[in-house]
């Protein structure tokens, strides 16, 4: 059986273990009943996830043209503190930008290849968790713009991480934390803006993936470059595929990339 279609991140159920879900135009693969599987997956062409047409992605699963154009790839995706829409200020689109950036958000601890601090919009929760591979996470604070919670994160990663290690994440080198200690004691970090949004009483949420195998040393696979790969699939962690042979392929970041995909 073959699929065919553009890469996207895939979309996740909450459930033990996490669900994962490959979704096409037309299509879309069950990617848990893949494990223990052949597949193979070869690069055909692609596609930019804005225009749509066969040009060379440059980030994010956009084309250079679209990424330096459209509101989705502004700064303040990746810096949620150069948020501007709550001052009636414009970046690339104020209707969109009051849409994204006008809602509540979490600041949250997350625990992937250790605690870091990271934002996502509060309807984004587990989403963005189990995106970053995390086996446990907890919202620090809840407030009513990007802006506030960019500049929780950018004063709480003064003395906790914001980046994860892909490789520690996949390989699952990890410890559990008491993330209810990491919160209190970040409380009083929280910039004078947002203090009053601190989450006193909650717990954490723990995560459950997918995997039979982890990678010893894992190699990312580049389509694009190797253009044809066949492996049997022996997890899903995060947006990773990981593979018998320790190779792993990044959904993610592969956005844009046209691809058909076989069960062996």
């Amino acid at each position: 059986m073959t699929y065919q279609g553009v890469l996207s991140k895939m979309e996740t159920e909450f459930a033990k273990p996490i669900q994962y879900y490959l979704v096409f135009k037309d299509d879309f693969i069950n990617m848990n009943q893949m494990l223990n599987k052949t597949i193979r997956i070869q690069f055909v062409k692609y596609e930019c996830l804005n225009c749509g047409l066969d040009k060379k992605i440059y980030r994010q699963g956009f084309c250079k043209s679209c990424f330096f154009d459209i509101p989705q790839a502004a700064d303040w995706i990746m810096n949620p503190e150069l948020s501007k829409a709550h001052l009636d200020i414009e970046d690339r689109d104020l209707a969109y930008e009051k849409q994204v950036q006008l809602q509540p958000h979490i600041v949250y601890l997350a625990n992937s290849s250790s605690v870091k601090v990271g934002v996502t919009r509060k309807a984004q929760v587990p989403t963005r968790w189990i995106d970053q591979g995390a086996h446990e996470a907890i919202e620090i604070v809840e407030v009513p713009n990007r802006y506030l919670a960019g500049i929780t994160e950018v004063a709480l990663k003064e003395h906790v991480a914001d980046k994860t290690n892909w490789r520690t994440m996949l390989k699952n080198e990890i410890k559990d934390e008491n993330l209810v200690a990491w919160r209190d004691k970040l409380k009083t970090f929280i910039p004078e803006e947002a203090k009053s949004y601190f989450i006193e009483f909650n717990e954490e949420t723990e995560m459950e993936f997918p995997v039979l195998k982890y990678p010893v040393k894992p190699k990312s696979l580049n389509i694009e470059k190797v253009q044809d790969y066949t492996g049997v699939l022996k997890g899903i962690k995060g947006q990773y595929l990981i593979f018998e042979d320790d190779t792993v392929f990044n959904v993610r970041g592969n956005e844009g990339m046209y691809v058909s995909i076989t069960l062996v």
